[in-house]
């Protein structure tokens, strides 16, 4: 099974909280206490996010956490990449030379073909669409059809 972290899965979910009032600073603790993560995990998320310019900090009273930029210009992609690090289906689809068969490799560009084309989705949706409900269940076309061995 292909899966992001957990920590850029988590990121995906503080960055959508504060996508929601973005103009406003918000406390890690006020956003743990939104989504239900501990404050110390959205701690950390935050300051990755801070340090990858995603979201802007200010100390004191007043201060907390906001996005950086519009929610409408931030990807779920360069969450997940300031989180992780970047998006990589294969060791060799983000990074030449790390696997000793790929001199050898005839599917490497099919793997980075792939990578491509799930990243580009991924760069596709923003924090803005993010907040928005889905007005229509998501149907997996693989899951709707028959596998070799299973009854009809």
């Amino acid at each position: 099974m292909i899966r992001m972290s957990k920590m850029a899965d988590y990121g995906t979910v503080v960055m959508t909280s504060l996508a929601r009032e973005p103009d406003r600073f918000q406390s890690a603790a006020e956003v743990a206490a939104r989504i239900g993560l501990s404050a110390a995990t959205v701690s950390k998320i935050l300051k990755t996010l801070a340090g990858r310019d995603l979201v802007e900090s200010l100390r004191g009273a007043r201060g907390g956490f906001r996005l950086r930029r519009s929610p409408s210009r931030i990807s779920v992609a360069q969450v997940i990449v300031a989180i992780d690090g970047p998006i990589g289906m294969t060791e060799c689809s983000t990074t030449p030379g790390l696997c000793s068969q790929e001199g050898d490799c005839t599917i490497r560009a099919n793997w980075q073909r792939i990578n491509r084309v799930i990243r580009q989705a991924l760069e596709e949706v923003t924090l803005e669409q993010m907040t928005q409900p889905i007005a229509q269940a998501v149907v997996f076309r693989s899951m709707n059809r028959a596998r070799p061995g299973a009854p009809a």
